[in-house]
């Protein structure tokens, strides 16, 4: 099988898509050739059997690309357009990661050709657009029972795709009390509600200390400006540390390092950090719908209560050796068994055949 993958980003170094670099390495070892077609290429150790073709993106300063958006998306769809024409007699099928525009671009053409689609779409919100690219694609992959597509007759839930290998229980103890959150610096994260139960810890003279690793992504350093404001007071206590964000290959070492993960992201995709997180060893609060029923119900919160976030970081907190041992291999052994990256790439490659 030759596959056309179509993405973002390749680039190791991208703090949120550098995982989709394991995701080509997997997918290298299923199928006889791989070219991937993204919008920006960045560093990579791929393959042999992998080919990678830039937009190019990467060559265009962010202030051309506010005032001449319009002109460098046409730009960027006349390559995409001459490159899948050129590739395609080099490729079988097609799997389209999260961008449903390529599907729109390149279906007709593929179907012409026989090319069979996968798009792999998690957002919780769609549009016309993203009813027609779903029509194109042979099959839609989700992660997320809320996930817009969940319903479309050609929709299959899909793993999320967890490097078990690289995402597991350090060899470190992790230190008592430590919790983590990793992630952008966005609103959609709920940082404010995250700090505002931590401020709530604090007065109760809970002994924790929070690391938090992120960057905001284009349009949101005001939000971003705020949560550290925010932050502040607890920072200067020692009981926050704000840092970057780090390359995704960074990660492995630093989940294994905390004893509690929080993610506060809403339902509607099953965020991949708490997937990585759970594979790590780490205790998880969170308020994804994806995990419920998966973690205990004390770690199960409402994203915008902040409340309920800290009545969920006191139990975990309160967690004796033993207990959080045991939840923690049980949500090791939950990825491990329905969510692994190997899985996952077995699972899409199936849909080629069928």
């Amino acid at each position: 099988m030759k596959l056309l993958l179509v993405t973002q980003a390749v680039d190791r170094d991208d703090p949120v898509l550098g995982f989709f670099h394991r995701w080509i390495e997997e997918f290298a070892t299923r199928a006889e050739e791989i070219h991937v077609v993204c919008l920006r290429e960045g560093h990579h150790q791929l393959p042999k059997n992998v080919s990678v073709h830039s937009l190019g993106k990467e060559s265009i300063s962010r202030e051309i690309m506010i005032y001449h958006n319009f002109f460098q998306r046409v730009r960027y769809a006349v390559r995409f357009w001459k490159l899948t024409w050129k590739l395609r007699n080099e490729y079988d099928a097609v799997f389209v990661h999260m961008n449903q525009e390529y599907v729109l671009l390149g279906g007709i053409m593929w179907r012409i050709f026989g090319k069979r689609i996968v798009l792999w779409r998690n957002h919780a919100k769609g549009s016309i657009a993203t009813r027609v690219a779903s029509m194109l694609a042979h099959t839609v992959c989700y992660t997320s029972p809320a996930a817009y597509v969940a319903h479309y007759e050609n929709a299959v839930q899909m793993p999320i795709g967890i490097d078990t290998v690289a995402f597991k229980p350090g060899e470190v103890q992790r230190q008592k009390g430590s919790i983590l959150f990793l992630g952008r610096l966005d609103p959609v994260k709920r940082v404010e509600v995250f700090f505002a139960a931590l401020e709530m810890l604090d007065k109760k003279n809970a002994v924790f200390h929070a690391d938090v690793y992120g960057s905001p992504s284009e349009g949101n350093d005001d939000y971003a400006h705020t949560v550290r404001n925010q932050a502040s007071l607890l920072a200067l206590k020692g009981k926050i540390l704000m840092h970057d964000a780090v390359a995704h290959y960074d990660t492995p070492s630093i989940y294994a390092a905390h004893a509690i993960y929080v993610n506060l992201t809403p339902s509607g995709s099953f965020d991949k950090t708490i997937g990585e997180a759970m594979a790590s060893g780490c205790i998880v609060v969170t308020a994804n719908d994806a995990v419920k029923g998966v973690i205990p119900s004390e770690l199960f919160v409402g994203y915008e209560n902040a409340g309920s976030v800290e009545r969920a970081l006191i139990a975990a907190l309160a967690l004796g050796e033993g207990e959080r041992s045991s939840i923690s291999e049980r949500l090791r052994n939950y990825i491990i068994t329905e969510h692994s990256l190997a899985r996952l790439t077995e699972q899409v490659m199936a849909l080629f055949a069928v």
